[in-house]
């Protein structure tokens, strides 16, 4: 059993759902990262996911591209975040998760992006831009260094492809809850729950949603169907404006959740 699974089990067996954080790297400088990342281990999330700043974010919503841009303006570059992130690995216990695109990872070179991630101690990595097809050199590099590569599904998708991903994923399943980019939304579609129901029934690993979800109420519904929930931009924007009321009432809302009976 990977870190990932294993960590995102453990908040579920404690009679939660998972909490994963996004954060991007370098927003307010690299040397702020080993502050907020400490800050959300002790705030109770489960891992964290650590976006690399990129200058054409496709699946990214405005919150995270400005804070892409604003990392990006500060100088920081793949190599400098893995370089951080070494450096702070001991005081981090929590699974790291990079998220980024193909084009910074072609450039650092895959085999040695994959044997730099294992000696910071990543955990796994989340590539959208990837189609699953395209994704085995990718997949192996990793699986070499003990990394998982984490598949995105959107909810939409026909069963077959859902069928065909969950037999290659590692680590947890990333449930796209929404068509389109990242970003807050007050409401989902009616059917959410029932496609997630049935993301559940085929996979065997857990489940995680993400893509809009931004307040507790969201955390606790969706915590009801999925394993865990990844919140991204309204992290990032609470972070931005050095609000960690409301990150921790977030995480908070994770840790109680009554979860209907199978």
């Amino acid at each position: 059993m990977s870190e990932i699974t294993k960590a995102i089990l453990q908040a579920r067996e404690a009679g939660g759902c998972a909490f994963v954080p996004y954060i991007m790297a370098g927003d307010g400088g690299l040397d702020r990262l080993k502050e907020d990342l400490l800050f959300l281990q002790e705030a109770g999330a489960t891992a964290v996911e650590l976006g690399i700043p990129f200058s054409d974010p496709a699946a990214d919503g405005p919150v995270i591209q400005e804070a892409g841009l604003r990392a990006l303006s500060a100088g920081t570059t793949l190599k400098a975040v893995i370089e951080e992130v070494k450096a702070i690995r001991e005081e981090v216990h929590i699974p790291i998760i990079f998220m980024t695109y193909l084009n910074p990872v072609l450039s650092y070179g895959m085999a040695g992006f994959a044997n730099d991630c294992q000696e910071a101690g990543i955990a796994g990595v989340i590539v959208p831009d990837v189609p699953f097809e395209e994704s085995e050199p990718l997949e192996d590099c990793l699986r070499m260094n003990g990394i998982d590569l984490i598949r995105l599904i959107p909810l939409s998708a026909p069963e077959d492809r859902i069928r065909k991903i969950v037999e290659a994923a590692e680590g947890f399943i990333y449930a796209v809850t929404v068509d389109g980019i990242t970003g807050v939304r007050d409401s989902f579609g009616g059917t959410t729950d029932g496609r997630l129901e049935r993301l559940k029934a085929i996979a065997d690993i857990p489940v995680l949603a993400g893509f809009g979800i931004s307040a507790p109420e969201h955390v606790r519904d969706f915590g009801r169907t999925a394993d865990g929930v990844i919140v991204g931009s309204a992290i990032v924007d609470a972070l931005h404006r050095g609000e960690r009321e409301p990150i921790k009432e977030l995480i908070g809302s994770a840790k109680d959740i009554a979860v209907p009976a199978e």
